[in-house]
């Protein structure tokens, strides 16, 4: 009987070891719900609406993070996701706007004929084709750092939106000075945003998409082979250009789809507002499901668990700080954007072995940990802040401090040894 549990022990030990990463999230959404339906009576009182919610906004983020994360698989990255949100609900509202019909010389947006939305949902995505396009040629033919082209678009994405804003509005109303946003009220438009299963399916179809890329052909396994190591992968014969334009072409479009749900949930496009700071959103869902930045690893589960334990982590700040938790959003943000970052690190077969505090340099950086947790532990407090920061930083400074005299010794030990 022991010989017959033996191959079922070994098939378990090596799936939990093949997916650790993802069966880790599992385990920390599920404590950050139950933590969060604790301490939040709305939890307990409306679970369906809760779970409608999340999953809705988990969507939202994990349409553009597979996007995002397909571009950190091939070796690099993409900062204008949140720009490309922005540019992509205005170019699909004004091409709405323009082509609705007009009572005098105001469009009327209800009852839109289904083309008009077509026209524009499609328009849109070859605007995300072509911005995608422009990446790869940046990157490649001009041979600009991929984190210098795509900063590029983050600022210069936004800014043609405004402009372009100002004049499709002003075209479509007739008026001499335009607008800074377009609202549309069709009822099948504001169902894509809406109705909260919608952005759920268009993710996980999507989902299933990108993982059949990555998984089943031999386009994806060059894409993690190009990440992996690009020289070898182009020595090997593999046309690394044409994946760059493949990945940073998902990256746009996955970012347009995200964008023209978003625009379609609040019923208006807004340059100066929308998806401002939605790059950081979609880096760090990628990251924390396990995309090491790097390039060559991860997983489309892993990304899709990433966007699900993100959001249920800025749920809970909404819940648990009730007064102002966009205050501490983008502080749960970098913070598990480092935690993960620094975990995907640690996974080799150094990371154990590491010293996390040499020299003058890891003394300082111990201070600046212990100083950091205690005022982190001192604005979140609604109560004994004072106290509950000095206890923060006193337990952060005992901890770290064993942590580096355990390595000293060790460090001590080995050169005697």
């Amino acid at each position: 009987m022991s010989s017959s549990l033996q191959p079922e022990r070994s098939s378990m030990a090596t799936f939990i070891r093949k997916n650790r990463n993802e069966l880790g999230l599992a385990v920390a959404t599920l404590a950050v719900l139950l933590f969060t339906s604790f301490v939040s009576d709305s939890y307990r009182a409306f679970p369906a609406e809760n779970a409608k919610l999340i999953l809705r906004d988990t969507a939202l983020l994990g349409i553009f993070a597979l996007g995002a994360a397909t571009v950190i698989i091939a070796g690099g990255i993409d900062l204008s996701s949140g720009s490309v949100i922005a540019f992509s609900g205005t170019i699909c509202t004004g091409i709405i706007l323009l082509l609705a019909p007009t009572d005098g010389s105001t469009p009327i947006t209800d009852d839109l004929p289904l083309w008009i939305l077509g026209v524009a949902i499609l328009a849109t995505l070859v605007a995300a084709f072509l911005i995608g396009s422009f990446h790869t040629w940046l990157i490649t033919v001009i041979e600009l750092p991929p984190f210098v082209a795509t900063l590029a678009s983050l600022v210069g994405l936004r800014s043609l939106a405004k402009l372009l804003i100002q004049d499709m509005t002003r075209v479509a109303f007739d008026i001499n000075t335009g607008k800074s946003n377009i609202s549309i009220n069709d009822d099948t438009f504001l169902a894509l945003g809406n109705e909260w299963w919608i952005p759920p399916t268009i993710f996980v179809v999507l989902s299933l998409l990108l993982w059949l890329l990555l998984s089943k052909t031999v386009v994806g396994r060059h894409l993690y082979a190009m990440g992996g190591n690009e020289e070898a992968a182009r020595l090997s014969g593999i046309r690394v250009e044409r994946l760059k334009w493949l990945a940073y072409c998902i990256g746009t479009i996955t970012a347009a789809i995200a964008g023209i749900l978003y625009t379609s949930y609040v019923g208006t496009a807004e340059p100066t507002r929308d998806g401002l700071g939605y790059e950081l959103n979609a880096i760090a869902a990628a990251v924390v499901g396990g995309c090491s930045l790097a390039g060559g690893i991860g997983t489309v589960p892993g990304v899709m668990l990433g966007a699900l334990f993100l959001r249920v982590v800025i749920d809970s700040v909404a819940k648990t700080f009730k007064s102002r938790p966009d205050l501490f959003e983008g502080l749960v943000v970098g913070v598990l954007v480092v935690l993960a970052v620094a975990f995907n690190e640690l996974r080799g077969s150094r990371g154990l072995k590491k010293h996390f505090f040499p020299g003058a340099l890891g003394l300082l950086n111990l201070l600046i940990l212990t100083a950091l947790a205690g005022t982190i532990t001192f604005v979140t407090s609604t109560e004994d802040k004072m106290r509950n920061g000095l206890i923060a930083a006193a337990a952060t400074f005992v901890l770290l401090a064993i942590r580096a005299a355990a390595e000293r010794f060790g460090g001590d030990r080995a050169a005697a040894g």
